[in-house]
């Protein structure tokens, strides 16, 4: 066994050293190594870019899909830190985020596979991208005393909470009920959403009292959640951060099967009685977006044309599709277009002129089991979406001996046959509206299945 003195020696020098790399850490205008930062770029490239972009300004090629939108990292604008409101946050913050990931959002947690010298060095690359490290220091937030969670306490956070007027994004339930605002963008003009108070589970900067203590104390910089520091007091804000987690609900894995059936029950009166937020969720969610606009060279969306498709495929042996235009246009999109034509369209695959369409890509068949509920909801939110003025031109089948030589080769021969996206938009916009309007069917990225 450790002699006791020499336990509590190498416990004293851990904590001093712990407190020395944090102290070195919170050096936010430090010199970066070289070396480290290139390393970091090198990691980066890899595993962050996709989102971020390969400057770190948050457009990516996946970033038009992702809701919430990946972080601009040229800003040094960080919604989640430990120091104070409009400070940058510490090397500690950063690599937290970067290790434990953000729930609820596409941002993964790296810790399984960014440790050591890498996170390090992904951290100081990521401070490289703005000029904000190099010339500030973080501005460490001293926090009051933690209050235990009481009986006592929670009555006192709900007064904070209602004096705080929270309920005015969050509702009165923390879930969103009787509202006042109801909608929100963030400093680059993206759609965000408050978050549910009553699933702690998804909290973004974790969902200890101290996490939450700290959303109230340096705000959520770049967007409409401010600090409270000067409207409320320390004390106040422990109160009101043990109140929201006292509307924590019981999570789904831990529920029995009448609990269950009760939950998912209130849930599907929630969703009747906001079809088109219920829509837009759906619509999102089953990634509409990715084949329903056209596409970059380095695969991205053309933000702009998002819903008005015009993303051009050569499916050999099948044809060549042009995805529709989903915008509420009347000449060109789904304006013109009946509920019914709609989803008979989404859930048969049948075409308005009666000709159906092969279960790939547009996954119709898979759609025929939504609920009507739900159907209803998608066509309520992209009825919603503004119009787009883009011509779709009608699907190219190949002759039947070239089909019937391609199916040979598939499944007789057993080739893998191509699938070629095409870059541009392929149908037809107004004169002077887009840059992307050509046919770009002579050029594109193959892309073997």
């Amino acid at each position: 066994m450790i002699p006791v003195r020499l336990a509590r020696s190498v416990l004293c020098a851990a904590v001093a050293y712990a407190m020395l790399c944090v102290s070195a850490l919170a050096k936010g205008n430090a010199k970066p190594d070289p070396g480290l930062v290139n390393l970091g770029q090198a990691v980066y490239k890899v595993k962050c870019a996709s989102c971020h972009g390969p400057d770190g300004k948050g457009d990516g090629n996946a970033a038009a899909l992702l809701s919430p939108r990946p972080r601009d990292f040229t800003d040094g604008k960080y919604k989640f830190r430990s120091t104070e409101s409009g400070s940058i946050p510490t090397d500690v913050d950063l690599a937290r985020t970067i290790s434990e990931g953000l729930h609820g959002t596409a941002m993964p947690d790296w810790d399984p596979f960014l440790k050591g010298d890498s996170l390090k060095a992904v951290v100081a690359f990521i401070k490289s991208l703005s000029p904000r490290f190099a010339s500030e220091t973080p501005k460490l937030v001293k926090m009051g005393a933690m209050v235990p969670s009481t009986s006592s306490s929670i009555a006192a956070g709900k007064r904070v909470f209602q004096k705080l007027q929270c309920a005015a994004c969050h509702g009165t339930d923390g879930k969103g009920k009787d509202a006042a605002a109801t909608e929100f963008t963030d400093d680059w003009g993206h759609d965000i959403i408050p978050a549910n108070l009553a699933e702690p589970w998804t909290f973004r900067g974790g969902s200890t009292a101290r996490d939450i203590y700290l959303r109230f104390r340096t705000g959520l910089d770049g967007t409409p959640m401010p600090s409270y520091k000067g409207s409320a007091s320390d004390r106040e804000m422990w109160d009101l951060a043990n109140y929201v987690l006292s509307l924590s609900r019981k999570p789904v894995w831990e529920m029995n099967e009448h609990e269950l059936q009760a939950f998912y029950d209130e849930l599907d009166k929630v969703n009747k009685a906001n079809p088109v937020e219920r829509g837009k969720y759906l619509v999102e969610t089953l990634g509409c977006g990715y084949c329903h606009s056209p596409i970059r060279k380095d695969g991205s969306i053309v933000e702009e044309m998002k819903y008005a498709g015009g993303q051009h495929w050569n499916l050999y042996p099948f044809g060549d599709y042009v995805s529709y235009n989903l915008t509420s246009d009347k000449e060109t999109g789904l304006g013109g277009w009946t509920d019914d034509q709609i989803k008979q369209f989404v859930t048969t695959g049948t075409r308005r002129d009666g000709t159906r369409m092969i279960p790939f890509p547009m996954p119709w068949s898979a759609y025929a089991a939504l609920k009507t509920s739900d159907l209803d909801a998608v066509i309520a939110y992209l009825r919603t979406l503004p119009p787009v003025y883009n011509r779709i031109p009608p699907p190219e089948k190949l002759n039947i001996f070239s089909y019937l030589w391609g199916k040979f080769r598939m499944l007789v021969l057993k080739e893998n046959l191509p699938l070629t996206v095409y870059e541009g938009n392929a149908g037809t916009t107004k004169p002077g509206e887009m840059s992307l309007s050509t046919d770009n069917r002579s050029t594109g990225k193959e892309e073997r299945q």
